[in-house]
């Protein structure tokens, strides 16, 4: 990979050289020599936190704010569910994609993602990925392993609704036309010829690994490459089966 060297605004005390290695919809991530951020594992809800970006042009802007709600689940690429991501209310607008959300002792705990907003701007919403998350996609980026995300080809219901109907898994509502899922055969919900809701696929483990959201199916499966396959354990009416899916790449 060819790496351009840009120049990095920073402080008046201090700028640093950095390499942008690639840009996408939900990931914008240059290379700086500096030290790892922490994880973002013991984030609360109402922590301070602060933002810094470009929004309208205007670098270096820091806004601040708290975190609003943690585990929230964004679409990304090609509407696949992104889980894990943190809340907040800290002013973001055009521009801030891609930078850095800090807590109160400047540490990296994120990166700025996408708002939530009838018009585009700020409306007290706004999104970040964990650093947890971008920890584990930059050494593959390095080491030039960004290849096409693997999915199966279906959509989940919330998690919330599937504990309320008393069931442990991840429920599959819909499984889209030749893909990966509809290859093996796993099913969605539909109503049968008597208007009866008849539930889908309940995947319950992936390789034998427990699955209880879409956030664990998700993680499961992105551990793995096009072409991979792997096992489902699902519940179908009852009865507990086995399937293998060849993954495929993300549409």
């Amino acid at each position: 990979m060819e790496r351009k060297q840009n120049h990095l605004p920073g402080s008046a005390i201090r700028s640093c050289p950095a390499w942008l290695v690639v840009a996408g919809t939900l990931l914008l991530v240059a290379l700086l020599p500096m030290g790892a951020p922490n994880g973002a594992a013991d984030l609360e809800v109402g922590q301070r936190v602060y933002v810094i970006g470009n929004p309208f042009g205007y670098d270096q802007t820091l806004t601040a704010g708290v975190i609003s709600g943690l585990h929230r689940r964004i679409n990304g690429v090609g509407s696949r569910p992104i889980g894990g991501v943190i809340q907040t209310d800290a002013p973001m607008n055009p521009g801030n994609s891609g930078g850095p959300l800090l807590d109160s002792a400047g540490r990296v705990i994120g990166m700025s993602a996408a708002i939530l907003s009838p018009t585009g701007a700020y409306a007290g919403i706004g999104f970040a990925v964990p650093i947890d998350c971008i920890n584990r996609i930059v050494p593959r980026i390095i080491r030039g392993e960004m290849t096409p995300k693997p999915d199966l080809g279906i959509t989940t219901a919330p998690d919330h609704l599937v504990r309320r109907l008393g069931l442990e898994g991840v429920l599959v509502l819909t499984v889209t036309s030749d893909s990966a899922a509809e290859k093996a055969g796993l099913r969605g919900t539909q109503r049968d010829e008597t208007g009866r809701i008849v539930l889908g696929d309940l995947i319950t483990a992936v390789n034998g690994a427990p699955v209880r959201t879409t956030d664990d199916l998700l993680a499961a499966i992105d551990k793995h490459k096009v072409g991979d396959t792997v096992q489902l354990t699902i519940l179908r009416e009852g009865e507990k089966m086995e399937v293998e899916v060849r993954l495929e790449a993300l549409s």
